[in-house]
């Protein structure tokens, strides 16, 4: 089954991209919840006008983007968190911590565009931020005792 995408789906697809779906998947999860439409004719057309209509504006997103990562190139996020002797940490980092880390720098991410590893020991860590459909960008963490 053919969809068009309303909006972000991680895993899946970004807003207006056509993508094909199991049945089920698209008619009880993705349309009801408003995330997506069927890909009929009428529909493509339409989604290809409002993407040209639209194409400068992405531009500019795109720019912002590029941009925004421009800024975070050298970026070492510091994240304290409670630690045993063995340098295992209880629990996890979480994207939350590194958007609300992000924010403490000046950077308004969703959490949902962050993609980590399980973090559960000190050290530095990678992360990947999903700024535009076009731009990723990695980030160093750096888990430290509190």
């Amino acid at each position: 089954m053919d969809i068009i995408l309303r909006e972000d789906v991680k895993g899946l697809g970004y807003k207006n991209d056509i993508v094909s779906v199991k049945p089920g998947y698209g008619r009880n999860y993705l349309i009801p919840q408003g995330m997506a439409i069927i890909a009929s004719n009428s529909n493509r057309k339409m989604i290809a006008e409002n993407v040209k209509q639209a194409s400068h504006k992405a531009e500019k997103l795109k720019n912002d983007a590029l941009e925004t990562a421009g800024k975070m190139t050298d970026l070492v996020l510091e994240i304290k968190t409670k630690a045993g002797e063995s340098g295992k940490i209880f629990g996890a980092v979480t994207a939350l911590q590194v958007a609300d880390a992000l924010k403490e720098k000046g950077f308004d991410i969703d959490r949902k565009k962050i993609t980590l590893d399980n973090i559960k020991e000190l050290g530095e860590h990678k992360a990947v931020i999903d700024l535009h459909k076009e731009v990723h960008h990695e980030i160093t963490i750096s888990v430290v005792a509190e």
